[in-house]
């Protein structure tokens, strides 16, 4: 039984890890804003 419960705690804190990296990421990394410019071909639009 010790090795069950220790694989949980190691599985426990490995997920508590990964939920604090993907939060820190999600509140803390901001993007940057910038202008975005895409060229259509008018062959073949809207007909």
């Amino acid at each position: 039984m010790p090795t069950l419960t220790r694989l949980l705690i190691v599985l426990v804190l490995l997920g508590a890890t990964g939920y604090g990296i993907v939060y820190s990421l999600a509140h803390f990394v901001h993007p940057r804003d910038r202008e975005i410019e895409v060229r259509i071909k008018k062959d073949g639009f809207g007909r």
